[in-house]
């Protein structure tokens, strides 16, 4: 794929998503995908809900240029230092976007059992309205944006080596989700990369 940005919002109103396909070609992202299995400091993540410690069977990795502290679903993880593969992917994304991150959460579902639940990223340590960058390896999955007053549902198919950017106002007003997909038996590797605001 070319580096040209792309310009076409997928969501009708109330903040931007756009998502532009393949930027890592086929062989590129398989070899990327079995590094990133191989090489991430994986640990399942652990949630509160209902005042309980719940541990899922995804997995997830928390990384970034300095040992930033990011708190979601009462849970605070301190990040690894970058990788040469997460900087490589890192400096793609940043030339094809036009934006700039400085760490990157990594989630790893083993098949489509595995999910997430509805959700925003509007955690307080993230830059307000600033880009997060959404990069897909492995199995194509199904990702699903919902309008948190109208309900109106934006979906579309995630492939593999593909990015897509949230930006603006989207966190405010729509919630997104990674839906469970049984006939799915095979793994995928999602790194989000975001700005962890700096005090």
């Amino acid at each position: 794929m070319n580096n040209e940005h792309s310009t076409e919002n997928i969501l009708p109103y109330d903040g931007i998503a756009r998502y532009d396909g393949k930027l890592f070609e086929p062989q590129s992202a398989h070899e990327l995908l079995a590094r990133l299995l191989n090489n991430i400091l994986w640990q399942h993540d652990e949630l509160v809900m209902f005042g309980k410690k719940i541990t899922t069977k995804r997995k997830m990795a928390w990384y970034g240029y300095h040992p930033f502290e990011y708190t979601y679903s009462k849970v605070t993880k301190k990040a690894h230092l970058w990788t040469d593969d997460l900087l490589q992917i890192k400096n793609k994304v940043e030339a094809h976007t036009g934006e700039k991150f400085n760490a990157c959460l990594l989630n790893l579902y083993h098949d489509g059992n595995e999910g997430m639940s509805w959700h925003a990223d509007n955690e307080k340590e993230l830059l307000k309205h600033g880009a997060i960058a959404s990069i897909s390896f492995g199995a194509e999955r199904k990702f699903v944006f919902k309008h948190r007053t109208t309900k109106e549902k934006v979906e579309l198919v995630l492939e593999s080596g593909s990015v897509l950017v949230m930006k603006g106002e989207i966190q405010e007003h729509w919630l997104h989700a990674l839906p469970i997909q049984k006939k799915c038996k095979a793994l995928r590797i999602n790194l989000t990369f975001r700005t962890i605001n700096i005090l």
